[in-house]
């Protein structure tokens, strides 16, 4: 659901923008072969419109092996040779270079948001891919930390900076909401309804009023999604940023806050209910 709405909120912004992802940086994982065990991994970056992915495999033989993909982005897609290297300086060795080894095909990735995609190995059916995401769990304390929600839209740009600093109960839908010093923002991992797999963030004024609700999916320290002010306002594109973690330590900029933790605001969770109870706002 959400992805269409995105796909609205995009089209929205601007008749001429292309609806195209360039993925975010990190280690990818083939996603039906996550199971704990060692396996195959991918390193993917993309600076302009240039791919990078190295990755570790496996021989026939059970030896291991890398590759390197170098490649144009074009439309969210890329398909370039997939080149094996051998020979390279090992540890303790004195100073010598890798050399290409040959090549067991093209390699074909499609991106369908920043964090997911789809890819085509050599001899082998198209498989889902994902950004392995290994150090925040979907609970609330994944949550803690100072966040930048930037959405964009016919309403123009909109920006919230936040410090979800403490714990409280959960909503009809949710696992448990982390919540700023004020108490009038708050965010929530969706574990069922409509909205199930995403976060539900809700702002509110000191009366209880809806502010803004933001619905997005995020991965490590960056997420997508929409915000709407209303049930009849257009839905804004949404770009979400953590800017430190729940330990506080800076993923980019470090905040510090002295402001003293206040009770949840009540009206905070009958929204965030009702949103996530039907998956529209009141």
């Amino acid at each position: 659901m959400w992805k269409k709405k995105l796909m609205a909120a995009a089209l929205l912004c601007s008749a001429g923008m292309a609806y195209a992802f360039m993925p975010q940086a990190g280690t990818w994982v083939v996603t039906s072969e996550v199971d704990g065990k060692p396996g195959r991994g991918l390193a993917i970056d993309v600076q302009n419109d240039t791919l990078l992915m190295q990755m570790y495999a496996y021989e026939a033989s059970g030896q291991p092996t890398f590759y390197l993909a170098v490649g144009q982005v074009s439309d969210s897609r890329t398909t370039t040779p997939l080149t094996r290297y051998t020979g390279g300086r090992h540890f303790g060795s004195g100073a010598q270079s890798g050399t290409a080894a040959g090549s067991p095909g093209n390699v074909s990735i499609r991106f369908t948001s920043g964090t997911t995609g789809f890819i085509t190995f050599p001899n082998e059916p198209e498989k889902a891919i994902s950004r392995f995401n290994f150090g925040y769990a979907a609970q609330p304390a994944s949550l803690r930390g100072f966040w930048v929600f930037n959405s964009i839209g016919n309403e123009g740009a909109q920006t919230d900076v936040v410090e979800l600093a403490a714990t409280a109960g959960a909503s009809n839908t949710g696992n448990g909401t982390m919540i700023t010093r004020d108490g009038l923002f708050g965010c929530e991992h969706q574990v069922s309804g409509n909205l199930a797999g995403d976060v539900l963030c809700v702002k509110v004024n000191a009366q209880g009023a809806l502010q803004r609700a933001y619905i997005l999916q995020y991965s490590v320290n960056d997420g997508e999604g929409y915000s709407q002010r209303s049930s009849t306002s257009t839905q804004q594109m949404l770009l979400v940023r953590r800017i430190t973690t729940a330990q506080g330590v800076g993923t980019g900029l470090l905040w510090k806050s002295e402001e003293a933790q206040a009770p949840e605001h009540p009206a905070l969770r009958e929204h965030m209910d009702f949103i996530g109870t039907y998956g529209t706002l009141p």
